[in-house]
């Protein structure tokens, strides 16, 4: 790096921020009002820094902890409509085998309502009208199938409920609280949309979206009349349409031509569509309901950003709603629909609010072969974005999108005096099938050369130094990392793998059993384990291990079970063989990514630390970090 651009990156960049903000806990978040909204309930940490469940009092200031969860935190819980019991969530050391636990909230007793090792816990749905139960999927008899059982949230018995055929990945149920929808994966790597008549009768086949379609249920209407559905058959985007299932006619609510449909708002009770949201570069709402015209309206000028209606009292008097921006934290209101006034709760994270935070901007620009590709480029506050250290971002899924927002890996890059670009590389959700679509067969290809051509746009528009930058991703983006550095050894100055896959035919032959009826798709987008096992190889970069260059980073989950262990280790060992430059932190109580916060710590004062040495950027020196699992290797 220039030393010129070194006094700048030291004289005139913002104070560092600590990672202890950035990656450490919030210090409140994920507010839900309880049914009756009489309560508020919310994650946050314990005295020993543990996510936990809080409750208190609309209007009072009786802030209670609820749960004592020992270790990992808890992130996803729910209210019951009892107005008595929250539901939440919990695995151990990150093997994402998920029970479901239920809490009282009068007397604290927490009950384990599907205690059965090694079984996973699928919430399927609550129902206002039937508070006493809870549908869930388990995989009890089959560990590659979820059937549905009806839990009594009262005495905790676990009944069968719909056997699954074998191939069902979602249920639906009606408001009746009857199992009647299903989706169920088939052998063309597509999925069928199941109605049945009656609990007793057969399932048949409403729809079969083929392997380069895609749709789902939404919900039942509360006549049982209508199923609303989400497809992209006979269109480009995921239209949300009405289905009649006497006429079995099909009627598009919301649509949009090149993006699909992103978040749905229900009425809380009545079953029907209110609004729909589009993530367009940022979030657009599409109104249905008028009768919640002036409600968006009102919300709208409160704060500047994105906003998301995150809970509702089932009156629907009073709603929270979250505000989300790219360059500070989430905010929380209390919105009352009767005065149309909002009551600021609290930010997620305080200590963000009045720090200098940078903004995350849209971009596009052209592939090689013309495909329009959009991202978002952050670059660091205080300096001119010019011939900057870099880092391409890429996120996992792949089947998924970077969105517009707070990101704390992307403000810790910039913070550093890192440019950060993010791309959604074709195959990435949101943008339509035939963008998806053209991802197929194309890991370490045409999806590869999206990010090179990302990488080229970084240097034509003169921000970065086409000699310094690393990229960066956890999960298809820790793949991306490997391949970034084995298939282009020349583009990258170093790589940040996070639970990464290096070899394709071992990860598709280690995934969990319950994955089992997407192999078809699997087989369909990335290649066929059965009967191409050397394409797979051929863009796995693993056996290229040898052309690697560039220093590489890994971290690893060990109890991971998406991403086996084995797929660091693997490559590890092959680069360590070859005398390669690998630094490898293995975590002994993670999963498919950093749940503990001290964990989380652990690894990026490591990657911070490896990126300052090979980009030449500012960092934290590594404090003492008591409670991690870090094994560097």
């Amino acid at each position: 790096m220039q030393s010129s651009t070194v006094e700048q990156l030291v004289t005139e960049l913002p104070p560092l921020i600590e990672r202890e903000i950035l990656f450490g806990n919030p210090e409140r978040a994920n507010p839900q009002l309880s049914p009756d909204g009489k309560y508020l309930a919310y994650i946050a940490p314990d005295e020993n820094n543990v996510l936990q469940v809080w409750l208190r009092t609309v209007g009072q200031e009786d802030d209670r902890q609820l749960t004592a969860d020992k270790k990992r935190g808890i992130r996803i819980y729910f209210w019951t409509y009892d107005g008595e019991q929250l539901i939440y969530l919990q695995d151990s050391d990150g093997d994402e085998n998920f029970h479901l636990y239920s809490v009282n909230i009068q007397s604290n007793i927490v009950r384990d309502l599907t205690p059965f090792q090694g079984v996973k816990a699928q919430p399927v749905d609550l129902d206002p009208n039937f508070p006493d139960e809870v549908l869930v999927g388990l995989n009890l008899k089959d560990l590659s199938k979820f059937d549905v059982y009806r839990i009594n949230l009262k005495n905790g018995a676990v009944e069968f409920d719909t056997e699954n055929p074998g191939n069902v990945v979602a249920w639906t149920a009606d408001a009746q609280f009857q199992v009647k929808g299903a989706i169920a994966a088939t052998p063309d790597g597509g999925s069928d949309l199941l109605l049945r008549e009656a609990t007793d009768k057969q399932w048949d086949i409403l729809r079969h979206w083929g392997p380069d379609d895609g749709g789902y249920a939404v919900s039942f209407s509360e006549d049982g009349k209508t199923l609303y559905i989400v497809g992209s058959h006979d269109a480009n985007a995921q239209r949300l349409i009405a289905l009649d299932l006497t006429t079995r006619e099909e009627k598009v609510i919301a649509e949009d031509s090149q993006y699909d449909v992103g978040g749905i708002l229900m009425h809380p009770v009545k079953r029907f569509i209110q609004a729909v949201s589009f993530d367009r570069d940022k979030q657009e709402w599409q109104i249905l309901d008028q009768s919640i015209a002036a409600d968006f309206e009102a919300i709208a000028k409160v704060r500047p950003g994105e906003f998301r209606i995150s809970s509702r009292d089932l009156a629907d008097n009073n709603w929270l709603v979250a505000y989300l921006t790219d360059n500070g934290p989430v905010y929380y209101y209390a919105y009352n629909r009767e005065s149309k006034t909002s009551t600021l709760l609290f930010s997620n994270q305080p200590q963000l609010e009045e720090l200098p935070l940078a903004s995350m901007q849209p971009i596009s620009y052209q592939a090689g072969d013309g495909l329009t590709i959009h991202g978002y480029l952050t670059t660091p506050v205080g300096i001119p974005a010019k011939n900057l250290p870099a880092v391409l971002l890429v996120h996992g899924g792949p089947w998924a999108r970077d969105t517009w927002g707070y990101s704390p890996l992307v403000q810790w890059l910039a913070n550093r005096g890192y440019a950060v670009l993010q791309v959604n590389f074709r195959g990435s959700t949101g943008y339509g099938k035939d963008f998806l679509n053209a991802g197929n067969r194309e890991w370490a290809a045409k999806m590869h050369d999206d990010l090179i051509d990302a990488v080229n746009w970084l240097v034509q528009q003169g921000i970065a130094d086409p000699k310094k930058i690393a990229i960066m991703g956890g999960s298809y983006g820790g793949y991306a990392t490997l391949v970034g550095l084995t298939f282009t050894p020349d583009v990258f100055a170093a790589g940040v793998d996070i639970v990464g896959p290096s070899n394709l035919v071992t990860l598709m032959q280690s995934i969990p059993p319950y994955w089992a009826p997407m192999k078809a798709m699997f087989a369909h987008r990335l290649g066929d384990l059965e009967k191409e096992e050397e394409f797979l190889k051929s863009r796995s970069p693993l056996f290229y291990a040898d052309r690697i260059a560039k220093p590489l980073l890994i971290g690893q989950g060990a109890n991971d079970p998406r991403v086996k262990q084995a797929e660091s280790e693997q490559i590890v060992e092959a680069m360590q063989k070859a005398g390669k430059p690998v630094e490898y932190a293995l975590y002994t109580d993670e999963g498919h990514g950093f749940a503990r916060p001290e964990n989380r710590l652990h690894f990026f004062a490591i990657a911070e630390e490896f990126l300052a040495k090979y980009l030449g950027g500012r960092f934290e020196p590594m404090a003492d970090i008591p409670g991690h699992s870090g094994i560097v290797k």
